[in-house]
């Protein structure tokens, strides 16, 4: 995502989920962090840009102190006036095939079930006893491994590395 503008993606993020954004629990998660470059992507489509999905590093931070590297999942963004045209699917597939190489951890996300289960594998398995630092949906809190990288599954705190 490097050629493209930030500015372009904050305008993107702010059409697809609003403004208020920055108040949801996933921006907490993630606070003080930079995207991870290399599961990272924009989808340009006739020159503009049509989505992007945004990879961080955060931790699974267990009470003992253990911290358990993660890759949190998210945003993914379509342009509101392209949305349903298979371009978050995309670029969710070009993530997790990146994340297959690429990853130094484990990929955790705030989802739907029906939808990243169903298409991509993730589930809530592993994550019943992870709490967030804000308000969330237990069921909607997912995780899948990858690369090689297993789940924590004792409680613990996801917060930023």
């Amino acid at each position: 995502m490097s050629d493209i503008a930030p500015s372009a993606v904050e305008h993107l993020l702010d059409a697809a989920f609003g403004a208020d954004r920055f108040g949801r629990t996933a921006y907490r998660i993630r606070q003080g962090m930079d995207a991870v470059p290399a599961l990272s992507f924009a989808l340009i489509e006739d020159g503009e840009l049509a989505g992007t999905i945004q990879c961080w590093p955060v931790a699974h931070h267990a009470p003992d102190g253990t911290a358990t590297p993660l890759v949190m999942v998210g945003p993914v963004a379509v342009r509101p006036d392209v949305q349903r045209g298979g371009h978050g699917r995309l670029l969710m597939a070009h993530m997790l095939e990146a994340a297959e190489h690429e990853s130094d951890s484990a990929l955790m996300m705030i989802g739907d079930p029906e939808y990243y289960g169903r298409f991509f594998g993730f589930t809530a398995d592993a994550t019943g006893a992870w709490d967030l630092p804000g308000p969330y949906e237990k069921r909607r809190l997912l995780a899948r491994a990858v690369n090689g990288h297993g789940l924590p599954t004792s409680a613990g705190m996801i917060g930023p590395r």
